[in-house]
């Protein structure tokens, strides 16, 4: 079946150049953004359909380096953090330098309006998670979405000061630094405050993002005076950034910590322009916020040991679960999105998301049964509900009820010299949050409250459903998708992984996982590898272009699967460390014109930035 999926992928590799005229059709939940960025995927549309078709096609190599590597999706924040390691910083100094430049040069999704998760795996073999999730005010309620019918207000959740959460990133930054880092909080956030005074020149990668929200900007004055030009036109490439307020802000920061953020004139900035606003935010709210740090959770995969996010991220669970599932399937001998291994992958997923949306929620709140989850024996009894050819209906399966996450996050990876690796997600959920920003403070806020269950039963834009465990509480901190990973083997750093993606997040860092240790890819081949998506309901398998040659498509759909080609989707940031202990064989040479180099070298860093964000880069020393 692989190699006539491979012959089918590059007989369409002709038209790869050519981007969609249904892209927009295919992806609604994208729209806009990816539209604007088909321009900039056009040239590795090509690679994608050779990855397809096989693990060890032509394929650009990934940085390599000996001393350390940062990943990101905004070069100039990688090199933030690369300037920091150079400067005698470890993977945790970086990964901060790398937080707080990307508020100021990835604004969209990098930032300290926001919140997000850190994993770390430690030199002394430690593994720390430091959960800085954005919690509800005091003042929200169950029904705050709901007009007098019970029925949700349009975008009262998503816009607005009242779509706003209590804001963790600067409180979880801080908590990593102080307790993990060695250096100080002026010296890991210079680059960040250099980027926000003196600005920088915007790209097309930049610009396209902005583009796609800048009709909210002119909805807030504050935002409006930074992210659009003076005339109220749209912000173009080569334009300079400057954002003086948020550059205060920093400094302010890194002069006296959270307690600038959380006290004293930021909150009270807050408050005051929320109540006009018709919000709920209170300086009483930013006060009382903490974070919290706990162990990773652990699963375990053909010798590998992933520790990735637990509640009240849903994304470590879900995907061990699938792990779990999948292990019991020798995926590399069912070959690479063949039909029967896209079967057996969509399967699980589509157990594993009805388990996430069903149970899952704030552990402050609701009781997570991550233990029998996480149970191989609950795997086991997974797989023998799998049937060999045929896909199970969702409508078959106790559905869940609503949830809101939104894709626009943005992920970073770090690894030092002396063995330190840190994965970091965090985001203001959209693009640009709620596209608020108070007065002075130079910095957006998220619409975080909209990862709530808003109403149960009421699909949200992407058609994930979720249950109770979900639902609005003072104080509590909304379910997440957000999946920052580490891989280790026999007890040393392998991996560090994750992407943005709302509920794909999950997919996109297992399939990125999978190419490497079950199909033997090289990391840059893991991450431009064409995905696939299914979370039970709406009832489809969504996968990016040349994902699925002509014949497994038909024979897939035979099985009863619902096919939809979608614009790609996600930006994993992912390090390995070479080369990788898979036990796959490598491809025979082709003969004389045959490469001679590319293959990874034990222990050296590589580190490969997707490039359907094409503003991030890999830096490396």
């Amino acid at each position: 079946m692989l190699d006539r999926d491979k012959r089918n992928h590059l007989s369409v590799a002709k038209r790869a150049i050519t981007a969609s005229p249904h892209a927009e059709e295919r992806a609604p939940e994208a729209g806009a953004y990816w539209n604007g960025m088909m321009m900039n995927m056009q040239w590795i549309a090509l690679l994608l359909a050779m990855v397809a078709g096989g693990a060890h096609a032509a394929t650009p190599l990934a940085l390599e380096a000996q001393n350390g590597m940062v990943v990101s999706s905004q070069h100039l924040a990688s090199e933030a953090g690369l300037e920091i390691l150079k400067a005698g910083g470890n993977a945790i100094d970086a990964a901060v330098a790398v937080g707080y430049a990307e508020a100021v040069v990835n604004s969209c999704c990098g930032n300290i309006g926001g919140g997000g998760f850190m994993l770390m795996h430690l030199a002394d073999g430690r593994d720390r998670f430091i959960n800085f999730r954005e919690t509800a005010p005091a003042a929200a309620s169950e029904k705050i979405y709901l007009d007098i019918s019970g029925n949700p207000i349009p975008g009262a959740s998503r816009y607005g000061y009242k779509a706003v959460a209590i804001p963790g990133t600067v409180k979880g930054l801080d908590a990593a630094l102080t307790e993990y880092g060695t250096m100080s909080r002026a010296e890991v956030m210079a680059p960040a405050i250099r980027l926000a005074r003196d600005g920088f020149v915007l790209t097309r990668a930049d610009t396209d993002i902005m583009d796609y929200a800048a009709g909210r900007f002119h909805n807030d004055p504050a935002v409006a005076g930074i992210f659009l030009r003076h005339d109220g036109s749209n912000l173009q490439p080569g334009d300079r950034l400057v954002q003086t307020d948020l550059a205060v802000t920093l400094e302010a920061i890194a002069k006296d910590g959270p307690d600038a953020l959380y006290t004293g004139r930021i909150p009270a900035a807050v408050e005051a322009a929320s109540k006009a606003g018709g919000g709920i935010l209170t300086a009483d709210d930013f006060a009382h916020y903490k974070i919290t740090e706990t162990e990773p959770l652990h699963c375990t995969y053909r010798g590998y040991v992933f520790a990735s996010a637990p509640p009240p991220s849903s994304g470590g669970t879900t995907l061990c679960e699938i792990l779990n599932v999948l292990e019991g399937y020798d995926m590399a001998a069912l070959g690479f999105h063949s039909a029967a291994s896209i079967h057996v992958m969509a399967e699980a997923m589509r157990y594993a998301y009805l388990d996430r949306n069903t149970y899952l929620g704030d552990p402050d709140f609701v009781r997570n049964p991550v233990d029998r989850l996480l149970s191989k024996h609950y795997a086991a009894a997974i797989r023998a509900k799998i049937l060999p050819d045929k896909a199970t209906p969702s409508a078959e399966l106790r559905p869940g009820l609503e949830q809101h996450e939104q894709g626009d996050t943005t992920h970073y990876s770090v690894i030092d010299h002396a063995g330190n690796a840190v994965s970091v997600t965090y985001t203001l959920n959209g693009l640009f949050g709620a596209a608020v920003m108070a007065p002075g403070t130079g910095f957006v806020l998220n619409d975080e409250m909209d990862d709530f269950t808003i109403k149960r039963g009421v699909p949200n834009m992407y058609g994930l459903v979720q249950d109770q465990a979900n639902l609005i509480a003072p104080n509590k901190r909304p379910l997440s998708s957000m999946a920052p990973t580490l891989i280790t083997r026999n007890g040393k750093i392998f991996a560090a992984l994750g992407s943005p993606g709302g509920p794909r997040i999950i997919t996109i860092t297992l399939e990125a996982a999978l190419n490497i240790i079950d199909y033997g890819m090289e990391p840059r081949q893991a991450v431009d590898a064409p995905r696939l998506h299914l979370q039970g309901l709406p009832d489809e398998l969504d996968y990016e272009p040349y994902a699925i040659s002509p014949d497994t498509a038909k024979l897939l759909r035979e099985m009863g699967y619902k096919l939809v080609e979608q614009t790609p989707w996600g930006a994993a940031e992912l390090i390995a460390i070479g080369p990788p202990d898979d036990g796959v064989a490598g491809p025979r040479s082709s003969g004389n014109d045959a490469a001679r180099s590319g293959r990874m070298r034990p222990g050296y860093f590589y580190g490969a930035h997707d490039d359907r964000r094409p503003a991030g880069s890999a830096a490396g020393d």
